[in-house]
């Protein structure tokens, strides 16, 4: 067989085969680093999506013969511990990716490599307690509770004690708890409402709200429901939820993992043998039930059937338009808007769904639209721990001067944690301050419904 350079054949991915004999073998994980490495060191393409590459061919031109075997097999944590599992070498840069004979799935690796290291007790505490966001989640709504806990967050005392104590950096950027969960004060579907199927769209939507939306930023949540509600859209908010699992697969934890997915996939499968439309407005989570649940656990008929019903927001709402079933009776201006695209968005491999609204929006009132398409940095807990923050802050750099060209009245991602990041980082770059809106909220403003 003949290998030829680069790859003109569309990505596939293999299904993650966790529970294989040969997953958690330590020995035969670094030997397929060092193939994948040397692939890597030869390339180099990647230099610039994150530090986990750069680390990488720091290692090997600091060795005797500028070769990867000359790598200490424990300095390959540098690397693995700088992954976030952004996908975006392996959707965006990557000539090597399967069907190509050479077969790197980077991200994969990285998490096996993760994976074994969670096994053998290499996670600390804090690590696990940041990716329990369903834990600390549930002090959210709480009366009293929940006012004392975002003051605490705000002082330099607790700031510190948060690093000394959870590896939390004290100038990062950290979501506080909401006074009312989202699933509490959700409203009400209108009973009267009448389901009409698109071709491309199920005409009515159950919506996964996600720990986020639920414990920090509901407003998302609801706005999303002034959507669904002025599009005459039937919707219910899924009977039970737990974490969508995202956080524990960026520890490796992936026994975790399927902890979350038994719960959830029983649940969201009989929506989907209903005929709902499943949306979730936070893009990691949308893409866990899409792409990473369905390679862990390839066999299981539910989480398949989950994975094709499960809708990013925008890529249902416009899937509404292409049916002719979208109002587009928008009336109120949103002026200059610089819209950010989550790499967990982009990876969902719909194209840029956001976008394509907010152009819609466009050509009914004002719209002047910068779209900046390029990592943020802050990847979930990376851009909050102590090691990673100030590496969250400069990877994020060229975003936030992007983002503030021609002074935005609006600034906006899917990833509410990226939009947070990015105000921030554009505020300690001194960019002229602009409003941080979620899309979803953008959207509803133009209807005129905020």
């Amino acid at each position: 067989m003949t290998l030829r350079e680069g790859n003109l054949e569309a990505p596939t991915r293999h299904p993650i085969d966790w529970k294989g004999a040969d997953y958690f073998d330590e020995a035969k994980t670094f030997a397929e680093m060092e193939r994948v490495f040397d692939i890597c060191h030869g390339c180099r393409r990647c230099v610039s999506l994150c530090q986990s590459f750069p680390n990488l061919f720091d290692l090997i031109d600091a060795t005797a013969d500028g070769e990867v075997h000359g790598v200490d097999k424990q300095d390959y944590a540098k690397v693995v511990d700088q992954c976030y599992l952004c996908d975006l070498c392996y959707m965006t840069k990557c000539p090597y990716v399967p069907p190509h004979p050479w077969n790197v799935d980077f991200p994969h690796l990285m998490l096996r490599a993760k994976a074994i290291k969670y096994k053998k007790g290499g996670v600390g505490t804090g690590e696990k307690l940041l990716a329990s966001t369903d834990v600390h989640g549930q002090l959210a709504g709480i009366p009293i509770v929940v006012q004392a806990v975002n003051a605490a967050n705000r002082m330099k005392p607790v700031r510190k004690v948060l690093d000394a104590t959870l590896g939390v950096h004290p100038d990062a950027w950290l979501p506080p708890l909401a006074t009312n969960r989202f699933r509490s004060g959700a409203a009400r579907p209108d009973a009267g409402a009448k389901v009409v199927d698109g071709e491309r769209s199920p005409g009515k939507v159950a919506v996964f709200s996600t720990c986020y939306v639920n414990y920090n930023e509901p407003g998302i949540g609801h706005d999303l429901l002034k959507l669904l509600a002025h599009n005459d859209i039937p919707f219910e908010i899924v009977e039970k939820e737990s974490c969508c699992g995202m956080p524990k697969l960026e520890l490796g934890d992936l026994e975790g993992v399927e902890k979350h997915k038994n719960a959830n996939i029983p649940v969201l499968a009989r929506y989907a043998r209903e005929g709902w439309a499943i949306v979730s407005a936070i893009p990691s989570c949308t893409l866990m039930f899409k792409q990473e649940l369905p390679l862990m656990f390839p066999d299981e008929a539910d989480v398949q059937l989950v994975k094709t019903a499960m809708f990013d927001p925008f890529e249902y709402l416009i899937a509404r338009h292409r049916d002719g079933l979208l109002k587009t009776d928008f009336t109120t201006p949103l002026g200059k808007v610089s819209y950010h695209v989550p790499c967990h968005g982009r990876v969902q491999k719909i194209g840029r769904k956001t976008e394509e609204m907010l152009k819609l929006i466009g050509k009914s009132v004002a719209v002047e639209l910068n779209t900046v398409e390029r990592c943020s940095g802050h990847a979930g807990t990376y851009g909050v721990k102590t090691p990673t923050h100030p590496l969250a802050m400069k990877i994020g750099k060229p975003v936030f001067k992007a983002m503030g060209n021609g002074t935005p009245d609006f600034i906006s991602s899917d990833c509410a944690l990226a939009g947070h990041h990015i105000a921030q980082g554009m505020a300690e770059n001194g960019l002229p301050p602009a409003q941080l809106a979620h899309p979803l909220s953008l959207v509803a403003r133009a209807y005129g419904l905020e």
